[in-house]
């Protein structure tokens, strides 16, 4: 704290003596544009001796002088044409009152010309020098300001060139742009999915709340450690439930924070991170995206001295040097650990790499539950079914899915969120927005549908793929239309066969136009890039090809430009063709795979696109129907059903709502009332009166509720009846058994 004081005080008075300095220099500048031109004492004589001199202003050993066609004499000498010292007052008395003595008409005899009002009379053309004297020496900031402004000016030049170095922290560009998380709101108890993760990072909280524990068995804890995984799974959420957890510092800054215009700024700036730390110890420092600055030295295509590799130097040089940084623990977060300097992973700096892997069906039921908190669910939501839908999605992802439904639910004017709302909310986020505005013609909606029921019934068929959960022909986001698939196993690794089966799913819809329009379009270009890159990872990656066996061409995303730019590809012209035909074959399996399957099923592609056509969006029952042999009729049927009972749902979900905001309402009007005749500003009789409307209204709406539940369950048990009636399984003997 005492350090704080310091270095605010320190930083008071700098900003104090850069306000002096710039008060002096604007004084000074305007001092000088007034005074005017300097000039020698002899200068002065023979300007006077030429009548050029209008008025002169004596201020101590200076002369003010105003020409005569010089500046206004309003303005004088608050501004002046030139300005001269003298040593003599004697003298400069002397000459000014010969001068003007010499203006003046003489007779032959020496005597002055005279007027009829018996003053002197100046000769033609002739002007007076009006003079001033004031006999008081020159202020000592007058005097001293030349001097003064010229210490200031070289001051200044000083802080700005130490502060352009790096090597000053005069202007805050060395310094360190970590914030001290004085105290956190997340725990541990908010981090779900996550199980392992959060034991590995409650092994450091302990070790800072009870170091002797570990201590007193020769345990040392580790300097670093790194959160690796994808985006979105809680890595940085991990490190605030630390900050919460641990109750000592913890400093948190970004790895791009180092980064700066001025060379040598990062270096500082770590070095200024890591003091601020040995003050604080023990504590925690938190590097957020690690990558920005500890991304391998020697990348570029030019030389590897860059500010980036300095800064880089310096963090190894503080996480592992000769100095020791006791107490001081380096948490660090990225999703690319495969471009990290080695020596920055290695023990000794982080000598400890968490993973946090996306959830798997358990971890996001708990997610959900974590995120659900202030939510409230109808009853038909179901958690589970959430978790499954879900499947592949990183905690960042549910967290928005959630917060997406809550807010179709707020733009409906709804208090409670339901299952539709969610389904809804997911569809959003994987695909986007619904485009129900776009014009498309009826040749567009035709050529989605049968592309569609291409991918649909191919997925079906095939016993490896996912299971279809709904087709629809509205647009979402870059896409016509849509198929929509998930895995409920949660598969960790992928079978050949698996992929093989997807490769044929994808080509679906290609296939689809082939065979219902004899002809093809554009809308495959996905599905076929897609493909293609997937049966390369099979051939050139995953050693999946007969032909080409199990190597590896490391055909993966290149990371450093500058490093391969040179590399050579490690196999030859002929095995590259090998690889491109294995790829093909691969391909045009797939293809005649799909080409035959929909070949057999081309009823049900019509039927599939009829339905399509006219209801726009199939779901997983109606799909598997259809699939199984059902007519359109009853299909189309079932549809209107399930949307009937849709609207009749949310039919009673907003009359609930508007329940819900009418009670709310009456109840705000009863507090109001309250706090009114509290203050005295309406008297008992009128708050009894207030209270009785609204318990008569919270009454009837109770009654009416009640009504609408009793006419529900009736017609409830009214379809049910007519169910049984129409089922021809539902004989007599059933009835009395």
């Amino acid at each position: 704290m005492e350090k704080k004081k310091n270095n605010a005080w320190k930083s008071s008075i700098f900003y104090i003596i850069m306000l002096v300095a710039i008060v002096v220099l604007v004084y000074w500048v305007v001092a000088r544009n007034n005074k005017g031109k300097e000039i020698s004492y002899t200068e002065f004589q023979n300007m006077v001796e030429t009548n050029q001199v209008a008025e002169i202003d004596v201020y101590g050993y200076t002369i003010r002088i105003r020409l005569i066609d010089g500046v206004a004499e309003n303005n004088f000498p608050n501004k002046v044409d030139a300005y001269c010292t003298f040593m003599s007052v004697n003298e400069l008395t002397s000459f000014i009152d010969e001068y003007n003595d010499s203006l003046y008409q003489k007779n032959e005899d020496g005597s002055y010309v005279l007027d009829e009002n018996n003053n002197k009379v100046l000769k033609e053309g002739a002007v007076l020098i009006n003079a001033s004297y004031s006999y008081e020496s020159e202020s000592w900031l007058a005097s001293a300001l030349p001097y003064v402004s010229v210490i200031v000016i070289v001051v200044i030049g000083i802080f700005l060139f130490k502060a352009m170095s790096g090597n000053n922290k005069g202007f805050g560009f060395g310094k360190s742009k970590a914030k001290l998380v004085i105290s956190s709101n997340v725990k541990f108890s908010d981090v779900a999915g996550a199980d392992e993760e959060k034991q590995e990072l409650k092994e450091i909280v302990e070790f800072l709340k009870n170091p002797s524990r570990f201590t007193e068995l020769g345990a040392r804890i580790p300097k670093g450690v790194l959160l690796v995984g994808p985006p979105g799974t809680g890595k940085t959420l991990l490190a605030k439930a630390v900050a919460g957890e641990s109750k000592v510092p913890f400093f948190s800054i970004s790895g791009s924070d180092f980064v700066e215009l001025y060379v040598g700024v990062g270096a500082s700036r770590v070095r200024d991170l890591f003091d601020s730390a040995k003050a604080n110890a023990p504590c925690i420092v938190f590097i957020d995206e690690i990558d920005a600055v500890g991304r391998q030295r020697g990348a570029g295509l030019g030389g590897g001295n860059d500010e980036r590799e300095q800064t880089l130097n310096q963090l190894l040089v503080e996480m592992d040097g000769f100095e020791q940084n006791s107490g001081i623990i380096v948490l660090a977060a990225t999703n690319r650990a495969d471009v990290l300097d080695p020596a920055l992973t290695r023990p000794g700096r982080f000598d400890r790499q968490v993973y946090v892997h996306l959830p798997d069906v358990k971890g996001r039921e708990d997610i959900i539950k974590v995120h659900s908190k202030n939510k409230p669910f109808s009853d038909d939501v179901d958690i589970k079914r959430i978790a499954r839908i879900t499947s592949g999605l990183a905690g960042a992802d549910i967290e928005n899915i959630l917060n997406e439904a809550a807010l179709l639910t707020a733009r409906d004017g709804r208090y409670k969120i339901t299952m539709v709302d969610i389904q809804e909310a997911v569809n959003k986020v994987l695909m986007g927005p619904k485009k129900l505005s776009r014009v498309i013609t009826e040749q567009d909606k035709r050529i989605t549908a049968i592309h569609e029921a291409g991918h649909a019934i191919v997925a079906e068929s095939l016993p490896n793929c996912d299971k279809v959960q709904e087709i629809s022909i509205i647009p979402r986001g870059m896409a016509g239309g849509y198929t929509l698939t998930f895995d409920e196993n949660d598969r960790s690794h992928m079978p050949k066969q698996k992929l093989l089966d997807s490769l044929a799913m994808m080509l679906g819809g290609r296939t689809a136009e082939q065979i219902m329009l004899d002809d093809i379009t554009t809308g495959a270009s996905n599905d076929i890039e897609r493909a293609t890159k997937l049966a390369r990872k099979m051939v050139a990656e995953w050693g999946m090809s007969e032909k080409i066996g199990l190597i590896s061409f490391g055909e993966g995303d290149q990371i450093f430009v500058g490093r391969d730019y040179q590399r050579q590809v490690p196999y030859g012209q002929e095995l590259a063709s090998k690889i491109d035909e294995e790829v093909k074959a691969i391909i045009d399996n797939a293809h005649d795979i799909a080409y035959k399957i929909l070949t057999e099923k081309r009823d049900v592609i019509e039927k599939v696109t009829h339905i399509l056509l006219d209801k726009e969006t199939i779901y997983k029952e109606e799909f598997e129907m259809l699939f199984n042999g059902a007519s359109v009729e009853d299909v189309e049927q079932a549809i209107e059903k399930k949307e009937e009972e849709k609207r009749a749902y949310q039919e009673k979900a907003k009359k609930e709502a508007q329940a819900e905001h009418m009670n709310r309402d009456m109840k705000s009007r009863l507090a109001t009332a309250e706090a009114l005749a509290k203050a005295g500003v309406i008297n008992k009789a009128d708050l009894e009166k207030i209270r009785a409307e609204v318990e008569e209204e919270l009454a009837r709406q109770g009654s009416e509720q009640s009504k609408s539940s009793k006419s529900e369950e009736k017609n409830n048990e009214s379809s049910t009846n007519d169910k049984q009636s129409k089922d021809p399984n539902n004989n007599d003997e059933d009835k009395n058994a």
